[in-house]
C-alpha cells in the first residue's frame, strides 16, 4: 500500500485536497495514478457528483404456473406499502426505494432496493430482503420458497441490470485539463486522447462483447481503493463496468469517468482493522456527520481516484513503447 496524491476535488460532496491510498500488487499503478492526481492540482480539480444510491437484493420464489406467478405479480405491486413496511422494520439506517419484478416461466424474481446510510449495505438489505420473502410466503401460500438470492440482485457479476437500475453508488467525476497540461505533465495532447477513447475504448470494448461498460482499467484503481479502505473487494466486477467521455473543448480536454455501481461504506465489515480506520481518517471518512455523508465521500474519492489513472494511462496509451518501458523500469 502506497499514498498518491493529493487528488483536488470539487463539487457539493468533497471540496478538499485528498491524499489517497492505493493497496496493489501492480507497482505501476502508484505512479501512474499519481501522475493524474499532479494534473488535477495543476487543472482546477476533479468535479464530481453522485448521481444515484441503492443497493439491491432479489428474492426468488416459485408459483405452480406463469398464471399463478403473474397474478401474485400483480397482488405485490398493489401492496407496495406493504413491502416497504416489512422492509423498513429491519433497520433504522435502511430506507425503502423501490421494488422491481420479473417472471421466468413459474418463477417470480423481485428486487429489493434501499438506501444503506454509510454502510455498503451487502447485508442490510439481504435483512430487508429476507423478511420480505417471509412475508410474502405468508401472504401467498400458493408460492414456495426458493432462494434468499435470485441473481436478479445482481451481485459480484456482469449484469446490464446494476448499470440501468443501480446498485451502490452511481458517481459522476470529470476535469477539464488545459491542452499545456495535457503536454507538459502527460505528454500528449488532448486531440490524441479523445481519438484514443473513441478507438480503443468505444469500439474495442463493442467489438469484444463489452456489457455496459467501455473503459481501459477502472478496475486497477477500485481494487487498490478498496483493498485499502477494508471494501468488499469482489465488488470491483459491477464497479469496473463504466465509460469514459473525452472531448476537445477548445485547445483544451474536458475527460469525465461514470460509474454506475461505485459499492463502498465507511461502517461494516473490514472497517475495524487497523490500516482501514487510518486510511478513512485519513479520508475525512470518520468525521461527524449525517447519516450517508460519509459513505458518499467514500466513493467520490473513489470516482476521482479511478479518473487519475484512467486519464494516465490514455495518455501514455498514446505514445508507442510508454507503458511498456515504464512497467519494465518500475516492476523489473
Amino acid at each position: 500500500m502506497q499514498f498518491i496524491g493529493p487528488i483536488k476535488i470539487t463539487g457539493p460532496i468533497v471540496n478538499d485536497e485528498i491524499v489517497v491510498p492505493l493497496a496493489t500488487l501492480e507497482s505501476p499503478l502508484w505512479p501512474s495514478t499519481d501522475r493524474g492526481a499532479r494534473v488535477s492540482m495543476q487543472s482546477g480539480g476533479i468535479h464530481a457528483v453522485i448521481v444515484d444510491e441503492r443497493m439491491a437484493r432479489s428474492v426468488l420464489v416459485e408459483a405452480p404456473d406463469a398464471k399463478t406467478a403473474a397474478q401474485v405479480l400483480t397482488c405485490l405491486s398493489a401492496r407496495k406499502h406493504d413491502i416497504e413496511r416489512v422492509a423498513q422494520e429491519t433497520s433504522r439506517f435502511a430506507k425503502f426505494l423501490d421494488i422491481h419484478f420479473q417472471i421466468v416461466a413459474n418463477l417470480l424474481f423481485i428486487r429489493l432496493e434501499m438506501k444503506t446510510g454509510d454502510a455498503a449495505g451487502h447485508n442490510m438489505v439481504t435483512k430487508a430482503a429476507d423478511a420480505v420473502l417471509h412475508w410474502i410466503l405468508q401472504e401467498c401460500p400458493e408460492l414456495s420458497y426458493v432462494s434468499v438470492s435470485g441473481n436478479y440482485c445482481s451481485d459480484k457479476k456482469v449484469s446490464a441490470v446494476n448499470g440501468i437500475l443501480g446498485r451502490g453508488k452511481n458517481v459522476i467525476a470529470e476535469m477539464t485539463v488545459p491542452g499545456k497540461i495535457c503536454r507538459r505533465y502527460l505528454k500528449t495532447t488532448p486531440a490524441r486522447i479523445v481519438d484514443l477513447n473513441i478507438k480503443k475504448n468505444l469500439y474495442g470494448s463493442i467489438i469484444a462483447g463489452g456489457l455496459r461498460s467501455a473503459n481501459a482499467h477502472f478496475a486497477n484503481m477500485l481494487l487498490g481503493f478498496y483493498l485499502a479502505t477494508g471494501q468488499d473487494a469482489a465488488n470491483i466486477i459491477e464497479g469496473s463496468q463504466g465509460f469514459v467521455t473525452a472531448q476537445v473543448r477548445g485547445q483544451d480536454l474536458y475527460f469525465a469517468v461514470t460509474l454506475p455501481n461505485v459499492i463502498v461504506g465507511t461502517v461494516g465489515a473490514g472497517k475495524g482493522l487497523a490500516f482501514v480506520e487510518e486510511n478513512l481518517a485519513k479520508l475525512g471518512c470518520r468525521e461527524e456527520r449525517q447519516p450517508g455523508e460519509n459513505g458518499r465521500r467514500l466513493a467520490v474519492i473513489a470516482a476521482a481516484t479511478v479518473l487519475c489513472g484512467e486519464l494516465s494511462l490514455l495518455s501514455a496509451l498514446t505514445n508507442p513503447g510508454e507503458l511498456m518501458r515504464a512497467h519494465e523500469r518500475l516492476e523489473r
